[in-house]
């Protein structure tokens, strides 16, 4: 290794004695799981928030879309800034942003108040995610390095798994303040444990690349306003197609301004591996169908099935739980199997577990064991397999780059989901209720919204059971339309990786290893 080579890994790997372990482990593994119970908390609160303050349909939807789409857009921008001016610096304004916004969101009494504070999580939300992993990189090396990242994987899996239980308890118990609350607890043990990180950066860092950031958050912005507003104005509605080509000319402005800087935020020449585009689509086929149950079965249970919060958390334990647990047992065997293998596996266990979950009824209870176990089992053994490919066919120096594109597409996918099964779930019970039912004094579109949002109001027996056999059809049909994802999936996955792809990166790294 280069005496040039030896400085610049100094300058970007802190001394032992500047930073603790221990700390350093707990501090971004806590601030992780914030951010799935950000995602799991209100889901299971919005029924009870929507009604306290009074929101109409498409408001109460952005508290979750509006987190989302922030978080996936400023994911990479994040990462810029944690690279040029600290990783542990970004870390403690991304929890002190997140905390702030939590503690705004559970004061407010205004939708709007609360829909702006979201947004604004979603942005705190990108610093924790990008500088806590960039903070364990720098932090450990060698086998420590891969027990940190396996404990940061857990932690994920801990707040999806016991997200819903959880914010189910303290719904019940609390009301739907108490998700937020929580958030602010946690942040305040992270606080005080950061000071203990050591800080790191990359002194090769360049500029924010504010061009790709301002075009693509705007044109993530633009698609999920059509979800949102769609089924409220129509899809042939002039908000929707306004909506849909200010989306396609923001993603233009994006590729021609990633093509015209020097350190773009996407490199768009890795799009030209087969291989890689795969492998960074796989949130589309794996956890899209996992974030739609995760946000809309609990408002399920709750609306026409009658459960209480935490009844509805304790429903999707099958479905989480192989979270939690998967990606680290399955950690020993990755290698042992071809990754087109394990990951066409995965999504054919999607596959399955989709179409059994059309046993699905408002008063399910022991039968939907199966396919949500069957469903979770095939994210499960996906998660982690998926972030090691994603840096497997790049080469070493392009691998963080390729982490962050990874990360992209899935939040962006876990946003464009939300928004979307919203939106058709929505619609699609309103066209199965539309004139069957005289006399409610709403409208199809209205009653399907709430339905979907598990706040279906006090109303004839009559009316409850039209609306509850229209949402219900309607998941049946998502339910067919993710397996058939799934099975697309499935197929190119295991068609296109080429795992020759996968051995040359291997033997790369391998040569350079021996060379340093």
């Amino acid at each position: 290794m280069s005496a040039v080579a030896q400085a610049q890994e100094t300058a970007v790997r802190p001394r032992k004695r500047a930073g603790k372990a221990g700390p350093t482990l707990v501090a971004v593994a806590l601030a992780s799981v914030l951010l799935p119970l950000s995602t799991t908390g209100p889901a299971v609160a919005l029924p009870r928030l929507a009604t306290a303050v009074h929101a109409g349909n498409g408001a109460a939807q952005w508290v979750q879309n509006a987190y989302g789409v922030t978080f996936a857009a400023c994911l990479l921008a994040a990462g810029g800034l944690a690279d040029r001016f600290g990783r542990r610096r970004v870390l403690l304004w991304g929890v002190i942003t997140f905390m702030a916004m939590s503690a705004l969101s559970a004061l407010a009494d205004d939708i709007v108040v609360i829909d702006v504070a979201r947004a604004v999580q979603g942005i705190g939300a990108s610093g924790i995610l990008t500088s806590g992993a960039a903070v364990f990189g720098a932090a450990f090396t060698g086998r420590a390095r891969a027990r940190a990242f396996g404990v940061l994987g857990a932690s994920f899996g801990f707040g999806l798994a016991l997200g819903p239980l959880v914010a189910g308890a303290l719904v019940n118990a609390t009301g739907w303040r108490g998700v937020f609350w929580m958030n602010v607890v946690l942040g305040a043990v992270v606080l005080f444990l950061i000071p203990n990180i050591a800080e790191s950066r990359d002194p090769g860092a360049g500029r924010v690349d504010w061009a790709g950031l301002l075009t693509f958050s705007a044109s993530l912005f633009c698609v999920a306003l059509v979800f949102v507003e769609g089924p409220a104005h129509g899809w042939t509605s002039a908000e929707v197609i306004t909506s849909l080509v200010l989306a396609a000319a923001f993603m233009a402005l994006f590729v021609v301004a990633e093509l015209r800087v020097a350190r773009p935020m996407f490199d768009l020449t890795l799009f030209r591996r087969p291989t890689f585009i795969v492998v960074v689509c796989q949130p589309f086929t794996i956890t899209f169908g996992f974030v739609v149950l995760l946000i809309y079965l609990p408002q399920y249970f709750q609306g026409v099935g009658s459960h209480s919060a935490t009844a509805s958390g304790a429903l999707l334990m099958p479905l989480t739980l192989p979270v939690l647990v998967l990606p680290l047992a399955l950690s020993r065997i990755a290698d042992r199997m071809p990754l087109r293998v394990l990951l066409a596996l995965s999504s054919v266990l999607i596959t399955v577990g989709s179409l059994w979950l059309l046993v699905l009824r408002p008063d399910s209870g022991a039968q939907l064991i199966g396919p949500l176990l069957v469903f979770g089992t095939g994210v499960g053994s996906a998660f982690g397999i998926m972030d090691n490919a994603a840096v497997s066919v790049v080469p070493p120096e392009r691998s963080g780059m390729a982490s962050g594109i990874f990360n992209t597409m899935r939040i962006t996918g876990e946003s464009i989901a939300i928004a979307a099964a919203g939106g058709f779930l929505t619609s699609v019970t309103a066209s199965k209720i539309a004139g069957r039912v005289p006399g409610a004094g709403r409208s199809a579109a209205a009653l399907a919204g709430d339905a979907v949002q598990g706040r279906l109001p006090a109303t004839s027996h009559a009316v409850r059971g039209v609306v509850t056999d229209g949402l219900t059809s309607a998941l049946h049909l998502a339910f067919v339309l993710l397996a058939a994802l799934a099975l697309t999936g499935a197929a190119v996955t295991f068609f296109v990786i080429r795992e020759r792809d996968l051995d040359h990166q291997r033997a790369d790294d391998q040569q350079k290893g021996s060379t340093s």
